[in-house]
């Protein structure tokens, strides 16, 4: 990380070659870059674990919670999506779990829906 204001404690990577001096900006024994394969960007969505969790969700249905999640998505009102994220953080134990599992029962109950219009 480069040293910033804002980061203090963040050391400057040096670009320089080294020069095999004990002293100095370039310090430190006379090396050869080391050619590293593209990093695995973690937490990223793969096509498996997509597909296994679609399967999942089809075969298992909704939890009673996502139930009752889908049922105040329906039923409405004024203040709905702002009960919805109460109910599912208290649920999910985290803003962003239950950001994330607001949108992804909307995600539901708009598939349901073109699936009944389509029918």
């Amino acid at each position: 990380l480069p040293s910033s204001p804002s980061n203090p404690h963040a050391t400057k990577q040096s670009t320089m070659a080294r020069n095999g001096y004990a002293k100095g900006k370039s310090k430190g024994h006379i090396t050869t870059p080391k050619e590293l394969p593209a990093k695995v960007i973690k937490g990223r969505l793969g096509a498996k674990t997509k597909l296994c969790r679609e399967i999942a969700r089809e075969v298992a249905g909704l939890a009673p919670y996502e139930r009752r999640i889908l049922d105040m998505i329906k039923t409405g009102g004024s203040a709905a999506d702002k009960r919805i994220y109460k109910y599912a953080k208290r649920r999910l134990g985290s803003h962003k779990r239950a950001l994330a599992k607001r949108e992804d029962i909307k995600g539901v109950n708009a598939a349901q829906r073109a699936r009944q219009a389509g029918a």
